[in-house]
């Protein structure tokens, strides 16, 4: 491993050096969203200076920088997660945006009356809610992968769960309120072994760990840009292009057509069909930033720097007396899910917060895992690679002091 120079990269992120409540701020809620680079700052900020104007329409010479750099950034895109083609390269608003498209076009294409999709019980709402949709409209099934004590999906009940009438699989790389790395690898060989395509909600799993499309042989991966210290409003959809050929596109409008009449219309080709309208170029272009400068420090460098972290914050917090630690598994990411005694979330959260130290509390956006625990949610601390052990320990004297104010 590289020894990363953290005092270093800390100044690279603006939003770290102020105060909260006469306090340096100690930011441990990059699960929710990570803090941007100026490096990602300064691209959006230039491109609005410098080259602003409307992609893939224009034969004047800002349009043509704009393109290119947008279509750059595609580009970078499909070689950092090593896919085959850049037209399987989506760009849509977020991870959420990318499965609503999923469930609607592929649901459309794929699924029929008492046909079947699985997920897990690890999911986070914007997994669950648009195939529920789906499958309700077309009178389709929702199946659920179940979950042990620990959080551990149970990778024997799934076998069982898949028969013919199984269409597709869709399933996070790392659990949001968890932590916990799910066997995706696994889960695909299984699927693939029945011919059942596979769609990863990669938006916890990419910002942790190198990610090779090809290696992981997943027919669908998605990401968001904000939560992999990019800007918001941008997410990623890859797919294999056998199965993007045949979707219908998710949303019509502008520049997914080739031809319209008032008879007909014939669509674009890939990946054009799916991206309606005028993109978010500005934070595109931002995400290309955001991508040279993980690619400068190395994901390789980064998850073993988180790993160290996530290890001196689980023992740190685990001797603490009256913490509680949910998903406390080998195979995990930058997150840590716990409670305190007799204390709810909620009002710890609130007294954390006055101590200068943002963390998350609530259900995550994944209800399901909470009533699965019997809990009414949990703090989470995330962490990123700016992040230090020293603010670790903020954290848990924060604790003790919430402690002696609950008696």
């Amino acid at each position: 491993m590289q020894q990363l120079d953290i005092v270093k990269i800390r100044k690279d992120f603006p939003a770290l050096d102020q105060k909260v409540f006469d306090r340096p701020l100690v930011y441990l809620d990059n699960a929710a969203t990570s803090q941007k680079p100026k490096q990602v700052i300064d691209a959006i900020s230039n491109y609005y200076s410098t080259i602003n104007s409307n992609v893939h329409r224009g034969v004047h010479h800002l349009s043509q920088q704009a393109t290119e750099a947008f279509e750059h950034t595609r580009e970078h895109i499909q070689k950092y997660i090593n896919a085959q083609n850049s037209h399987e390269i989506i760009i849509t608003k977020g991870a959420t945006d990318s499965i609503n498209l999923m469930a609607y076009s592929f649901g459309k294409k794929y699924l029929q009356l008492d046909d079947e999709v699985i997920i897990s019980a690890l999911e986070h709402h914007a997994n669950i809610v648009p195939w529920q949709m789906i499958c309700k409209e077309l009178g389709a099934k929702l199946h659920v992968i179940p979950m042990n004590d620990e959080g551990e999906l149970l990778l024997e009940k799934f076998e069982k769960m898949i028969n013919q009438k199984t269409k597709i699989v869709a399933v996070g790389h790392v659990s949001n309120a968890l932590g916990i790395i799910n066997p995706v690898e696994e889960i695909i060989e299984i699927a693939h072994k029945h011919n059942i395509p596979v769609m990863i909600d990669g938006a916890q799993g990419i910002v942790h760990k190198k990610v090779d499309i090809q290696d992981l042989d997943c027919d669908f991966y998605c990401f968001s840009s904000h939560k992999f210290y990019g800007p918001m409003g941008v997410g990623i959809l890859y797919g294999k292009e056998k199965y993007l050929e045949k979707m219908p596109p998710y949303q019509t409008g502008g520049e997914m057509i080739k031809k319209v009449t008032f008879k007909k219309t014939t669509f674009n080709d890939l990946p054009y069909k799916f991206e309606t309208g005028t993109p978010n170029v500005a934070d595109v272009i931002g995400f290309d930033a955001a991508l040279n400068y993980i690619e400068g420090i190395g994901i390789e460098n980064i998850e073993e720097y988180e790993t160290e972290l996530l290890q001196y914050a689980t023992e740190k917090l685990k001797g603490i007396d009256g913490v509680k630690i949910y998903g406390e598994v080998p195979h995990k990411a930058g997150v840590i899910s716990f409670n305190l005694k007799d204390i709810h979330p909620y009002d710890a959260g609130t007294i954390i917060d006055r101590f200068g130290i943002a963390v998350r509390t609530g259900n995550h956006c994944a209800q399901p895992i909470m009533d699965r625990l019997d809990i009414p949610g949990t703090i989470r601390a995330s962490f990123a690679f700016y992040n230090t052990k020293d603010e670790v320990d903020r954290l848990a004297e924060a604790l003790e002091k919430v402690k002696e104010m609950f008696g």
